[in-house]
C-alpha cells in the first residue's frame, strides 16, 4: 500500500495547498494521503489565523484522508526539530513517500546538502560567513528560501527511514505580501484578511475567514508585556528557548513599546531574529519550561485531528507495534504532552470572545473530525 505524507501548517489552507495535494497524489499515485499539521501555533512562532479544527476540516474537504497533529513542543521549534518530529510521525503511521514544496525544486541538490555535515538551522549564517560547502553555497547563495531549508531538514530526517522523497515547485515566495494571482502566499492572504480585502479567489477558506475572528500577535501584546515585566529574570530564564540573554533583552525592549510590531522592531537584531523571538514569546505565553521539554518522552502517540472514511478505515486496520499508540481522543494523549497542548489551547483561545473561547476549549477534549463526502 502506497501512503504519502505531507507536513503542513495550512495557515490558512489556500489554493497553493490544494495544488500541493493534487500534485502529491499525481506524483506518487498513493492509496492514502496523510498530513501532519501544526496545531494552534506555527513553526515561525505565530498564532494561526484560524484554529486547528477549522484547518483540519478544510484539509479533509480538499483531498487529505487523515490529519495528525504535530505536538506543540516540536512545532514552535527550529527547522531541524520541527522536521525530525514530523517525519517521525509519518514513519510511525506507515508512510512510504513524502512530498514537499521547494523554491528550487532541485531534489538532487537538496539531497546533496542534506548529506553534508551541516546544521540546517544555521545554514544561512554559515554560508554567509563563507564556510565551505561550495556546491551547497552555489545553490542557495542570495536566496535562502524557507521551503528549501525545510526541504533539507526533511531530507536529513528521512535518511534512516524507508520513506521516499518527492519535491514540487512553489509557485510563489513564502513571504510575498501581495496577492498577484489565485495562488498567493499564506502571508499575503493573512494580510489581506486583516485589511478586510476579498480573498475568495485565493483560498477555499474565504467564507470562514470573513466571518471568523482572525487571530494575530496584537491580541497577545498586553499579556506578553505583563509577563515580561512581572516575572523575575530567574523565572524568565527557565522558559524554553529563552536563552543567551534573550530574557534580559526582551524585558528591556518591552518597557517602551506601544504595540507588538513596535516591540518587535526594537527587539530584532543580528543576534535575535524575528522567528527566534516569536518562538520564545509563544513559550512564554504557554509558560513552557526548558526542564519540561527535556523530560518529554520520544513521540510514540499519534493524535488524530480528523479523517475521512478511507482514513478511518486505515486506522482501524493499522497494525502498529507495541511502541505506537493512536490517540483518537484527548484523554488518550500521554499526560506530559496533554498538559502542554491544553495550555497552548488556553493561550490561543485567550484572543477570542467568551463564547468562542469556551467552545474551542471544549472542542480540544472531544474526538476527531469525521468528514463524509455528500452524495
Amino acid at each position: 500500500m502506497k501512503i504519502t505524507g505531507l507536513i503542513t501548517e495550512y495557515n490558512p489552507f489556500h489554493n497553493g495547498h490544494l495544488y500541493h495535494i493534487q500534485k502529491a497524489r499525481e506524483t506518487t499515485q498513493c492509496d492514502l494521503l496523510i498530513c501532519v499539521m501544526s496545531g494552534h501555533f506555527v513553526q515561525r512562532g505565530e498564532p494561526t489565523i484560524l484554529n486547528k479544527w477549522q484547518r483540519t476540516q478544510a484539509a479533509l474537504e480538499h483531498g487529505v484522508d487523515l490529519v495528525l497533529e504535530l505536538p506543540y513542543p516540536y512545532v514552535v521549534q527550529s527547522a531541524k526539530h520541527f522536521a525530525n518530529a514530523a517525519v517521525r510521525i509519518l514513519e510511525l503511521i506507515g508512510c512510504t513517500d513524502i512530498v514537499f514544496g521547494s523554491e528550487s525544486n532541485d531534489l538532487e541538490s537538496l539531497q546533496l546538502m542534506a548529506e553534508l555535515p551541516i546544521n540546517v538551522d544555521g545554514l544561512k549564517e554559515h554560508l554567509n560567513q563563507g564556510m565551505g560547502y561550495p556546491k551547497a553555497y552555489g545553490m542557495v547563495h542570495g536566496s535562502y528560501y524557507p521551503n528549501d531549508i525545510l526541504a533539507i531538514a526533511y531530507l536529513k530526517a528521512i535518511q534512516n527511514t524507508t520513506i521516499k522523497a518527492h519535491t514540487i515547485a512553489r509557485t510563489n515566495h513564502y513571504h510575498d505580501e501581495t496577492i498577484e494571482s489565485d495562488i498567493a502566499s499564506a502571508t499575503a492572504i493573512r494580510k489581506a484578511v486583516r485589511l478586510h480585502q476579498d480573498v475568495s479567489n485565493t483560498t477555499p477558506m474565504a467564507k470562514t475567514l470573513k466571518h471568523a475572528q482572525p487571530i494575530a500577535w496584537d491580541n497577545y501584546f498586553s499579556y506578553i508585556q505583563t509577563k515580561l515585566i512581572s516575572l523575575d529574570k530567574h523565572n524568565l530564564s527557565e522558559i524554553f528557548l529563552m536563552d543567551e540573554g534573550l530574557e534580559n533583552h526582551l524585558s528591556k525592549q518591552i518597557k517602551h513599546a506601544q504595540d507588538f510590531e513596535s516591540f518587535m522592531q526594537s527587539a530584532i537584531s543580528k543576534r535575535y531574529t524575528r522567528a527566534r523571538i516569536q518562538r520564545a514569546l509563544v513559550h512564554l505565553l504557554t509558560h513552557t519550561k526548558r526542564s519540561e521539554i527535556s523530560r518529554l518522552a520520544p513521540i510514540t502517540s499519534l493524535r488524530v485531528l480528523g479523517f475521512n472514511e478511507k482514513g478511518q478505515d486505515y486506522l482501524k486496520r493499522f497494525r502498529a507495534d507495541e511502541h505506537v499508540h493512536i490517540a483518537s481522543r484527548f484523554n488518550q494523549v500521554p499526560p506530559s504532552y496533554r498538559s502542554i497542548e491544553m495550555r497552548a489551547t488556553l493561550v490561543y483561545a485567550h484572543a477570542l470572545d467568551a463564547k468562542e473561547r469556551l467552545e474551542l476549549i471544549q472542542r480540544e477534549i472531544e474526538g476527531p473530525i469525521l468528514y463524509k463526502k455528500s452524495t
